[in-house]
């Protein structure tokens, strides 16, 4: 069995595979991954490897507590990949974006791939049916659109998330709905509809935190899957131990 630990800001997930099955996942507070790593290996006897894949600011003390139990891979720009990295700044590329290309890679073999991770931020990634990873975009999550219109203006209010009812907005509150939430179905039908023109057979992977809201809000050969980062984690440590 394989630990597979994706560190954000501030909360971990925390993920047990078997093989290539997905068998426990939970969202942890940064200050309590070593009780929550300990209580894992408790309940779990026959974890013998780990990855960690790291954009927030993990301890190495973490990472030595970690070392202790596991023969453990801490994910960078230098660690072996499934894939052909045409990236021209391969060392600014987040072990995210690598996790989510590398599981693109073992799902959809031989395909032309976009990844579309809506998170904090909302990142396209792209790897032609040649296993080429080119790139991608990064733009504004949702959180951060409605944390920005609050934080850099006088007047406009901090919302929840929220779908609108109409395109047009009559009050202030409904037209901040209606131009975030709009505005980013809007940015993702465009891109993969530029993807589109140039590539006919194209999949479409949706994941992210808010991955289950916007598919909902579009078109159904999109592929959501919640839990596609962790297994592309999963993979990258199969593919440098086996």
């Amino acid at each position: 069995m394989n630990l597979i630990i994706d560190v954000g800001n501030t909360s971990v997930k925390l993920a047990v595979f078997k093989h290539e099955k997905l068998i426990l996942k939970k969202r942890v507070a940064l200050k309590n991954i070593e009780i929550e790593i300990n209580d894992i290996s408790n309940n779990y006897k026959g974890i013998e490897k780990a990855i960690v894949a790291s954009v927030g600011n993990l301890k190495k003390s973490d990472v030595s507590h970690i070392k202790k139990q596991f023969k453990l891979i801490v994910l960078d720009t230098s660690t072996k990949v499934p894939f052909k990295n045409f990236y021209k700044s391969p060392e600014t590329l987040g072990v995210d974006r690598i996790a989510l290309v590398s599981a693109s890679v073992k799902q959809y073999p031989h395909q032309n791939v976009l990844i579309i991770d809506a998170g904090t931020c909302v990142t396209y990634d792209f790897i032609s049916n040649e296993n080429k990873y080119l790139g991608g975009a990064i733009s504004p999550g949702l959180r951060v659109r409605y944390q920005s219109l609050n934080n850099l203006t006088s007047n406009l209010p901090l919302l929840a998330t929220k779908a609108p009812k109409k395109i047009t907005g009559n009050t202030t509150v409904e037209s901040i709905h209606s131009g975030i939430i709009n505005g980013i179905l809007n940015e993702i039908k465009g891109t993969i509809s530029e993807y589109e023109k140039k590539y006919k057979d194209l999949t479409v992977i949706l994941t992210g935190g808010d991955a289950d809201f916007l598919s909902k809000r579009l078109k159904s050969s999109i592929f959501a899957n919640s839990n596609f980062l962790l297994e592309g984690l999963n993979y990258i440590l199969e593919f440098n131990t086996n």
